[in-house]
């Protein structure tokens, strides 16, 4: 954004949560060995803030008028000497629930300081200018930058990447046409038909409050590599794919919450997020919000199996992708967030995951390396939902859980994670098991 522009529709939808929720930003975390300091890595923020120019925009204006304004953007960096072994996560918690202050910057970093040489590096993007693919590139970019001046020779040249218009203009021609608001008639009346037909069921409420007053919980859980592996090769068996597998162990778990032990079916939403780098061409680099989401209507009878179930949301997902829903959900995600705020107490969504697979992002940068990383939109509108942010990285599967409390309360959100991955290990094992209690 090498000049300001008027922020399109999906953006302004994107700010409007972030005014109202303090929700939807992207937290992003790196577990780094190596001498990284505070110093090194304000040097490496600004070099990025020169190589994308979302980094040095502000957003001002008024609700209906909102304009990207290039310059003059602070990019805030917090240091924090760590006292606890887990002091990390609680700073992630922190970032979860606080909103950025967009007249000011964009881009608020936390830098964690463990015993000796480990650091947590702890990102949060405004969702208007970014998703999770290029925040994670982004940390691998400040990492390489953080080697460069650890080095102290000569810094190489950066150029600063051409600016991005928004989502609408980078879309296909024909969904760009005189006929896009038929389309998203259409799309709503599909929806609007889904709901009534379905009418979806969901964790609930276990305690009401207005949305100001919510907030983001997360549960991380980390699979050893035997494990990821022995669900990927599952799958691979089954004709399904890791994101349908992860949505169908979700969704038998909420199922079985509110089945309580009877013998019924039970009708949910499964939200999934996807990449549209590849339909639009783009790379990863680009600081954009290039992800949108397909939504699924199941009904789980006492039969059905878990990859019977991961198949169906494998379907579900192509058919998406050939009818362009992905896009017609980008278009209309500034009303379908309105409508969330009209009616706070809807849980229009059951379950949600965002996988982005496996990262590959290097190891090794000169004296830093990088064990781990991850990533959370923080999510607090969405009440009653069980949600999941994926990255397998070096082998390893992390999955971030997160939930609006006190909708639904930490306990048990941790037996609900419990229940998930014994479904997982229950179904990736090459024998039958004993049947999985219930959450």
């Amino acid at each position: 954004m090498s000049v300001s522009r008027r922020l399109g529709r999906v953006e302004e939808g994107l700010e409007l949560l972030n005014r109202r929720a303090k929700t939807w930003n992207i937290v992003t975390m790196s577990r780094i060995q190596g001498p990284l300091t505070g110093k090194i890595l304000r040097h490496a923020l600004e070099l990025a803030q020169h190589r994308h120019p979302a980094l040095n925009t502000r957003i001002v204006g008024t609700p209906g008028r909102l304009y990207f304004e290039a310059g003059n953007a602070h990019l805030s960096l917090r240091v924090v000497p760590a006292t606890e072994p887990q002091q990390w996560l609680e700073v992630v918690h922190e970032e979860l629930n606080q909103g950025l202050d967009p007249q000011t910057g964009l881009l608020r970093a936390v830098l964690v300081q463990m015993a000796q040489t480990t650091s947590y590096l702890i990102t949060t993007v405004h969702h208007a200018i970014a998703d999770a693919r290029c925040c994670l590139q982004l940390h691998a970019q400040l990492l390489i930058y953080s080697e460069q001046i650890w080095s102290t020779a000569p810094l190489p040249a950066i150029s600063s990447l051409p600016a991005l218009p928004p989502i609408e203009e980078l879309m296909p021609p024909e969904l760009r046409g005189p006929d896009r608001l038929l389309r998203k008639a259409r799309f709503l009346l599909k929806n609007g038909l889904q709901m009534l037909r379905y009418r979806p069921q969901s964790l609930g409420f276990e305690q009401y409050a207005p949305i100001p007053q919510r907030r983001c919980g997360m549960v991380q859980r980390s699979l050893d590599p035997e494990f990821t592996q022995r669900i990927v090769q599952r799958c691979r068996q089954e004709g399904a794919t890791v994101q349908g597998a992860l949505c169908a162990a979700m969704m038998f778990t909420v199922a079985e919450r509110i089945k309580s032990g009877k013998h019924m079916a039970v009708r949910l939403s499964c939200q999934s997020y996807l990449d549209l780098r590849q339909q639009l061409t783009l790379s990863s680099e680009p600081m954009a919000v290039l992800a949108s989401a397909c939504r699924g209507y199941y009904t789980l009878e006492p039969e059905v199996s878990l990859w019977e179930l991961a198949r169906r949301v494998k379907h579900d997902l192509a058919s998406g992708l050939k009818h362009s829903d992905l896009y017609d959900n980008m278009l209309l995600s500034k009303e379908l967030f309105e409508f969330c705020f009209t009616f706070p107490r809807s849980v229009p969504i059951a379950v949600s995951v965002s996988n982005l697979g496996r990262v590959t992002l290097p190891e090794h940068y000169g004296p830093f390396t990088l064990e781990a990383i991850s990533f959370a939109g923080s999510n607090t509108l969405y009440a009653g939902m069980y949600g999941t942010n994926v990255t397998t990285f070096q082998g390893q599967m992390i999955l971030n859980f997160i939930y609006s409390q006190p909708s639904v309360s930490a306990g048990t959100m941790e037996q609900l994670i419990d229940h998930t991955l014994a479904q997982l290990a229950h179904a990736t094992q090459p024998t039958e098991l004993t049947a999985i209690a219930p959450p």
